[in-house]
């Protein structure tokens, strides 16, 4: 019977494996212990989870030492640690005889891109790589090269990919680089950044109350979020109503691409953007204690809608000893002036020195100025006679009649509603509405029963039901085209649309593309709206006839809106909109009496609140009275 016999095995107390030579204990049992074949062999630690690498590895050190540059930083980083493992088994050379080695070719390896160290398996690329590479980088340039003679003004598109800044991976401004498109970028490479200015300049004399960031705000991450509440008001009232509405014109809904309608100029008809403090419908109010926070609708949809916002604005804040908080803006900002493309990634360029005077059509300013005379002049047009206007208990409250020059007003209504937001918080707002529409419901006239006949199983009849008038708010896009500004930045290829090419066939597309580029503006309409009562909101597609004219204009199409279903679509929250005002309330209402401006950073989305003295922007208002005083002394004396 075979036996097994169980090998000597060497007692080491000092350590894992085979003893080493310097073990006492290891040394007194030396004689008595057999021959082993392990005898003072070297014992280095491994773990299940290590690679293998090669038998023969010459490249060791050479790949640690370059490891980040070539293998990327994980792969380096496992290669220096291996390289200092196991030193016991790895080859080592006498220096004796490495004297008399010498190597025959001492030449860098560089790789086909020519960076030295940028390891061997780039040094020999098969020749079908080459020609595949090479086709790839011709179809991209013939590409190129037919969107740039498609598209009418010469750009950076126009460049080679390799010499455009920016383009790059890894250069200043492309993905990888330091630049605005590189890590953290955001697209930045299709944007020039533009400094802009602050639409006041902050005195030394003002006290800094609060920085609102609106992007953490937005997130819910800023330390003010525990103080927003989204909560909608628990009641609305309507107080007074002035003004009168005139009917809409049903054929603007018809008004299609092939049958435009050429824009006309209102001149006869005068528009008040009277700030809150100037109403004296709500001077009265206030005087009555109908509430304790005042403001217009404009005002107060910017508020709501100002993390859309891009361009610096300021609002000014005045508090009474009573605690009634008045929110005004200045008579010499740009608040009333509508902006274009304002959140677009190719917004219009400011006027440089070597544009042409073609050109200053197309700068912000201008284009803002436009924007705002094309959206009086359409609210007005597509209006009805005078004989189907609706007048209100209470006439226009801006209008005189003795200073009227020929002059009469426009067609709005006056809404002064009261909000009741909870803890103490009354809100009384001047909104505005702007015609009446009717309300054509489509009914389906199977569900209902005729005496003596049974009803037919067939498809429904959809017939068309005016169920009575309804209060409507109208707005004017304008379209904008980057292509219009040879100052102007190029936007990326396909991101314009042409209205005249795809608003009958795809308004959606054209829709999205606003909310995109004209996202406050958008916001702000529909707050508007909400804010008013409105139940339709329509909204005119407007274009330019001649891209060089900025005077000349024509409605391409009239679509219709719920205000609720556009304000969903838009991803505007009413709940959101009520917390962000409800915060400015709460930090304002928290300070003394005085006047504060609420001013966004021009360049960061950082709304700021500041304390200022009583007599801040009043300058102005002083200089503007003196002036009216000489002239009326000089006509006095030309009289005499």
């Amino acid at each position: 019977m075979a036996t097994f016999n169980v090998p000597y095995v060497t007692s080491n107390t000092s350590s894992w494996g085979p003893p080493p030579k310097d073990d006492e204990s290891a040394a007194a049992n030396a004689a008595a212990a057999p021959i082993s074949r392990f005898a003072q062999l070297p014992y280095a630690p491994f773990g299940r989870s290590d690679r293998l690498g090669r038998c023969a590895d010459f490249t060791t050190q050479s790949f640690a030492r370059t490891g980040d540059a070539t293998a990327g930083y994980f792969r380096g980083r496992t290669t220096r640690n291996d390289a200092n493992k196991n030193l016991e088994f790895q080859y080592k050379v006498d220096s004796e005889e490495a004297k008399e080695f010498q190597l025959v070719d001492s030449s860098n390896l560089r790789s086909a891109g020519g960076g030295a160290g940028a390891g061997p398996s780039r040094r020999f690329v098969p020749q079908a790589r080459k020609r595949a590479q090479n086709a790839a980088r011709l179809r991209q340039l013939n590409a190129r090269r037919e969107s740039s003679q498609n598209a009418t003004g010469v750009g950076r598109y126009n460049q080679p990919q390799r010499t455009r800044a920016g383009a790059g991976r890894g250069g200043r401004g492309g993905p990888g680089g330091r630049g605005p498109g590189g890590r953290g970028g955001g697209g930045g490479q299709w944007r020039d950044r533009i400094d802009r200015q602050a639409s006041v300049s902050v005195r030394p004399d003002w006290r800094r109350v609060e920085d609102i960031d609106l992007g953490k705000l937005s997130k819910g991450t800023s330390p003010l979020s525990g103080l927003v509440d989204n909560t909608p008001p628990r009641k609305v009232e309507d107080l007074v109503f002035a003004g009168f509405l005139d009917q809409y014109n049903d054929q603007y809904d018809k008004v299609s691409t092939r049958t435009p309608a050429p824009l006309k100029r209102v001149e006869t008809k005068e528009f008040y953007p009277v700030t809150t403090t100037d109403d004296p419908v709500i001077e009265k109010l206030a005087i009555e204690g109908k509430g304790t926070v005042f403001a217009t609708d404009a005002i107060l949809a910017h508020l709501m809608t100002c993390p859309r916002s891009v361009y610096p604005w300021d609002i000014v804040v005045q508090k009474l000893p009573t605690g009634a908080l008045f929110f005004d803006k200045r008579d010499a900002s740009q608040f009333d002036y509508l902006t274009v493309h304002e959140t677009s990634n190719t917004p219009p360029a400011p006027l440089g020195s070597r544009d042409n005077e073609e050109d200053q059509i197309n700068t912000p300013e201008r284009l803002s100025l436009e924007a705002t005379m094309i959206n009086q002049n359409f609210t007005q047009q597509i209006l009805r006679s005078q004989k189907y206007r609706s007048n209100f208990d209470l006439p226009n409250p801006f209008w005189d009649e003795e200073d009227n020059d020929g002059m009469e007003p426009a067609s709005v209504a006056y809404r002064y509603r009261k909000f009741d937001l909870g803890d103490g918080i009354e809100l009384v707002a001047r909104t505005e509405l702007h015609g009446l529409a009717k309300d054509n419901k489509k009914v389906d006239t199977s569900k209902i029963a005729l005496p003596g006949k049974k009803k037919k199983k067939k498809q429904p009849d959809q017939v068309e039901e005016e169920q009575g008038d309804q209060y409507m708010t109208a707005y004017a896009l304008n379209e904008y085209d980057p292509s219009y500004a040879s100052n102007a930045p190029l936007a990326r290829p396909g991101t314009t649309i042409n209205w005249r090419e795809k608003l009958d066939n795809q308004p959606g597309a054209v829709l999205a593309s606003e909310m995109k580029n004209n996202s406050f503006k958008l916001a702000k309409w529909t707050a508007q709206s909400l804010l008013a009562g409105a139940s339709q909101m329509k909204i005119g597609f407007v274009s330019r006839i001649n891209p060089k004219n900025a005077y000349e204009h024509t409605v391409l199409a009239t679509q219709t809106y719920r205000p609720h279903d556009f304000a969903s679509q838009m991803t505007l929250s009413e709940g959101a909109m009520w917390g962000i005002f409800k915060l400015f309330v709460k930090l304002l209402s928290d300070q003394p009496e005085g006047k504060y401006v609420i001013m966004r950073d021009p360049n960061r989305a950082v709304v700021r609140i500041y304390g200022v003295p009583m007599e801040t922007f009043e300058e102005s208002d002083e200089e503007d009275d003196d002036e009216e005083d000489d002239e009326e002394d000089v006509e006095g004396e030309a009289e005499e």
